[in-house]
């Protein structure tokens, strides 16, 4: 029999699945209206008199005032708002910072404001209400809910709290789920990762665990641990284990390793979030796209990706796009980003309803594990390890290696030396140290364990050269990716016999 908390749900699930199909019809005209709210908010702003917000009358108007830009143009900005100033990307003050890092160097400080916050909430919300209603299972919502985030101990930047997202979001469980949610708020504030994993399996060992959370190395990591500790999967550990649900990077390259840990089907939802908007979820447990939020405080625009570097790129609107292509995802919003390029790339499968799946990013990046690794980094920190050991190379790429034979995940650093260093392993190190320096996920994630530190792979001389022959693009203006978000071109090293040494496994 039903409890009254399962019979609220369903009748609650039923009302929003009603909501969304009514949505699915307005998706163009819910576009057009939030960016009329948006233009009439920001035009009351220091970045609306800087790009005459105000005399926009229409989104070609936009298209002409406002031009595509990334994080960069945002810093002054948000340098002002952290020096005390009001009204600079939208009317009075962010509620939050999300602090971020990616695509550009240094970290970011994404703003949330009053109408932003309540969307990333809602979202989150209605996925969860939206399964209820496909699956017709209710069970779950009686049993223990985790939610594996960062911690959500905020500290403050020109006054405004400021922290990772999941951090931020944990502030905003509703009550009716406080009960059911672990780890307790002691345990998720704690900042090293082998310490709060431990504590996760204390509390979560012998709950009715039903629902899973996280970003899916994190999961996979503390399923490992699980294991470990018990000698069982974790499905016989969690009988009542049903739903996971994924964020953060994509899930498709940890399945394998989550299936053979957990020993049986689980329901799985897809994430789209992101510290500027949440975008998209899984609003059917059963497919693999996502459905877009088209009525969630953002206005769209898509830049087909061939011609995303023109100097006057179009850019076209959710009524414009057709299926089958791939597109850079730009979004204006009510937390007071303008033609924000987030650095995504997107793919619809459908246009009624409005779906896509993720397909990458503009530029060549790692982020197997959320750490938004950019080529900057990686030559910045080769450089500095070649005039520190004082030795040459011809080429190197980096990839991630996401399933080990043993040991955990690490990054793959191939490197064509003309003089190899003496000490490998201090050039790693050293290689390593810095790639911490510069970027802030990735040291997060050799902290907590989830990566080992960089591996270098010496590959053999001439042996970029053969490989970029292999693939018709020897000479000319081609060049040999510093790193891939895959391990195509490193598996290709292997298989052409081009590395000098065993795989490092």
């Amino acid at each position: 029999m039903k409890s009254i908390k399962e019979i609220a749900a369903s009748l609650w699930a039923n009302r929003v699945a009603r909501s969304y199909r009514r949505k699915q019809r307005t998706a163009v005209e819910d576009q057009r209206k939030w960016f009329r709210r948006i233009m009439n908010r920001g035009a009351k702003t220091a970045f609306g008199r800087d790009f005459g917000l105000g005399e926009v009358r229409n989104i070609e108007d936009f298209q002409k005032r406002v031009p595509l830009a990334d994080y960069e143009r945002y810093r002054p900005y948000i340098q002002r708002i952290i020096d005390g100033e009001s009204d600079v990307l939208w009317p009075g003050r962010p509620l939050y910072f999300a602090k971020t890092s990616g695509t550009t160097s240094g970290t970011k400080y994404i703003p949330i404001t009053r109408e932003s916050m309540p969307y990333h909430v809602k979202a989150a919300r209605d996925m969860l209400l939206l399964y209820i209603h496909k699956a017709k299972q209710t069970d779950f919502i009686n049993g223990k809910m985790i939610f594996l985030q960062g911690s959500p101990v905020l500290k403050k930047v020109g006054g405004i709290p400021t922290g990772r997202l999941s951090g931020i979001v944990a502030h905003y469980v509703p009550a009716y789920l406080q009960k059911n949610r672990l780890p307790s708020w002691e345990t998720n504030s704690i900042e090293d990762w082998e310490t709060k994993v431990e504590r996760v399996i204390d509390e979560t060992l012998g709950q009715n665990m039903t629902v899973f959370s996280g970003i899916p190395s994190w999961i996979v990591n503390y399923f490992e641990k699980i294991v470990e500790r018990t000698g069982k999967t974790v499905g016989e550990v969690f009988p009542g284990f049903r739903l996971f649900v994924s964020g953060g990077t994509a899930f498709e390259p940890y399945r394998p390793k989550f299936e053979q840990l957990v020993g049986r089907p689980v329901d799985l939802l897809e994430t789209y979030p992101a510290s500027e908007g949440f975008m998209a979820f899984s609003d059917d447990y059963r497919r693999r796209d996502l459905l877009l939020l088209t009525d969630h405080g953002m206005f769209y625009e898509f830049v087909p990706v061939e011609r995303f570097f023109d100097e006057n790129p179009p850019r076209l609107t959710l009524d414009q796009v057709e299926t089958r292509k791939d597109y850079a995802i730009i979004l204006t919003t009510h937390a007071g980003l303008y033609a924000y390029v987030i650095g995504d790339t997107v793919r619809f499968t459908s246009t009624d309803p409005y779906r896509i799946v993720v397909t990458g990013r503009i530029k060549h990046f790692i982020s197997a594990f959320g750490e938004h690794v950019i080529a900057k980094e990686v030559e910045e920190a080769m450089q500095s390890a070649v005039e520190r050991f004082g030795v040459r190379i011809n080429e190197f790429s980096v990839a991630p290696q996401v399933q080990p034979a043993e040991g955990l995940p690490y990054h793959e650093w191939l490197v064509e030396f003309e003089t190899a260093p003496e000490d490998m392993q201090a050039f790693a190190a050293h290689i390593d140290r810095k790639m911490q320096e510069q970027n802030i996920y990735y040291k997060d994630l050799i902290d907590g364990k989830i990566l080992r530190p960089a591996v270098i792979t010496p590959v053999r001389k001439g042996g970029f050269a053969a490989y970029m022959a292999s693939e018709g693009k020897l000479g000319g203006q081609n060049k040999v990716p510093r790193l891939k978000n895959d391990r195509s071109l490193a598996e290709k090293l292997y298989r052409l016999d081009l590395i000098e040494s065993p795989k490092p496994d």
